[in-house]
């Protein structure tokens, strides 16, 4: 009797284990968090006396197991991601993670040029290498370079300025040797590879990359954004009126507690994200009242494409209806839109 329970609690905790812990080729998301940007964001000898709060909100995703993926079809605070929706073919965790940092990298840049812009200030951008966003399986840099890689010399020349890597590498030709010098993990190494096809782009050759040409950002007063593991382009609205609130002696809250969304493009037009549904179940949660959402255009031939595609505003205003929020969900296409709502907020 007593080896037949132990075999059937036995039973019962590998289905437990399986059900619970056992990883599924896909991802579960949920509601995050509202993180107030106050002590995110530091603008050297900025204003600090404001009332109201500007929050960035977040998103939880998480390899999907059994239990989650069946509880994902009868909850509106699950939702499941196909894989590819979530990483690219064949990245590993860490190409991923540096990817999102590269994102909230960017969306940072984006946001002080923006709020700087708009508060007068000039900012110093200035060239800085050429970051390797993707290294192509069987391409010449297979291998060889890594995600993440920051390229400094090509051959011994240093990079100065757009285009430059590009030029040089268009001007040799397959089997061509090609010696450069990379920042990786705070160390400086020297490569070599041989130029060769570049994989599913027949008669090319090259190093079998993607490349992002980097810029280092220099403004008076300095800025300091602290994201610790936070990662992805979704904050740049909000560190973008959180920098222009800390830069202006006025508070642009006006006493109320705000939070959003949206990825900040150099036009400062708000781009389209993932998730804003969810981020309005968090910052309704967390006491948000109001909450600016990107209003992405959608063209009909879109829309018709994908039957029932919403913009951001749409998905965040169907939920925030759903769920009854006293929230204000505001449409914004471009940080002037957010900022003209703003000024005219009566003061709380």
């Amino acid at each position: 009797m007593n080896a037949k329970r132990i075999g059937l609690s036995a039973v019962v905790v590998l289905l437990l284990l399986f059900l619970f812990i056992y990883p599924l080729d896909a991802y579960v998301s949920k509601p995050g968090g509202a993180y107030d940007l106050e002590p995110i964001v530091e603008v050297a000898g900025g204003d600090e006396n404001d009332v109201g709060t500007f929050s960035l909100m977040t998103i939880s995703i998480g390899k999907a197991t059994p239990f989650s993926y069946v509880a994902s079809k009868f909850s509106d605070r699950m939702k499941i991601l196909p894989i590819y929706k979530v990483r690219r073919e064949g990245e590993n965790d860490k190409e991923y993670n540096i990817r999102q940092k590269k994102l909230m990298s960017d969306s940072q840049f984006n946001a002080i040029t923006v709020a700087f812009e708009r508060v007068g200030i000039p900012v110093d951008i200035t060239y800085d290498g050429v970051f390797v966003v993707r290294v192509l399986t069987g391409g010449a840099a297979d291998g060889k370079l890594e995600v993440g890689d920051k390229i400094r010399k090509i051959d011994g020349v240093q990079l100065t300025e757009p285009g430059q890597l590009a030029a040089m590498i268009s001007a040799k030709g397959l089997g061509d040797k090609v010696k450069m010098t990379v920042d990786r993990d705070s160390e400086q190494k020297d490569i070599e590879l041989v130029l060769s096809a570049i994989p599913n782009q027949e008669g090319r050759v090259g190093l079998g990359v993607e490349f992002q040409e980097d810029r280092e950002l220099s403004t008076n007063p300095k800025v300091n954004i602290h994201t610790a593991e936070i990662g992805g382009p979704s904050a740049g609205l909000m560190f973008t009126l959180q920098i222009m609130n800390q830069l202006m002696d006025e508070d642009i809250t006006k006493g109320y507690n705000i939070a959003g969304t949206g990825e900040m493009l150099a036009d400062g037009t708000v781009g389209r994200i993932g998730g804003a549904d969810f981020k309005v179940i968090a910052a309704d949660r967390e006491g948000i009242e109001i909450f600016f959402a990107p209003d992405d255009y959608l063209s009909e031939e879109i829309r018709k494409a994908n039957p029932g595609i919403m913009t951001n505003y749409e998905e965040a205003l169907k939920m925030g209806k759903k769920i009854g929020t006293k929230m204000k969900i505001v449409p914004v296409r471009t940080v002037d839109d957010a900022l003209t709502y703003l000024r005219e907020l009566p003061e709380k």
